[in-house]
């Protein structure tokens, strides 16, 4: 599972264009505007490896049975949504903002499951 700095690292070595405010950026990491959301969103890796929080941020793959970071963990027990929601609860008080994982994860569910009615439907396996 990758770290915060390990996220920020990844992101360093992007070939990004990206603009703000109508100028380009030469580097996303380093912009002030930007590294703010940058910062709280390499809190969610950190937190998969903090030992306090135990399974918190962390989960197991049910496709790979390797430990993986709950944030793109697929709930599939009523645990497993708990603790998605104090991991959010708990990300919140350490950054105090948006840490821009949230949306991401919501698709991430919504697509397992709206394939698996598609799969279904068709007799297909993705």
């Amino acid at each position: 599972m990758m770290t915060g700095s390990q996220y920020i690292e990844s992101l360093r070595q992007l070939k990004t264009e990206v603009y703000f405010m109508g100028e380009r950026v030469d580097s996303v990491v380093d912009h002030l505007a930007i590294r703010p959301h940058i910062n709280a969103a390499a809190v969610t890796y950190d937190l998969a490896h903090d030992a306090a929080l135990g399974d918190l941020a962390r989960a197991t793959s049910h496709l790979t049975g390797r430990p993986i970071n709950r944030w793109t963990h697929v709930p599939r027990s009523q645990d497993d949504l708990v603790k998605k929601a104090k991991m959010m609860r708990a990300a919140g008080r350490i950054t105090g903002t948006c840490f821009q994982r949230c949306v991401g994860m919501d698709a991430l569910i919504t697509l397992y499951s709206v394939t698996h009615d598609i799969d279904q439907k068709y007799g297909t396996s993705y």
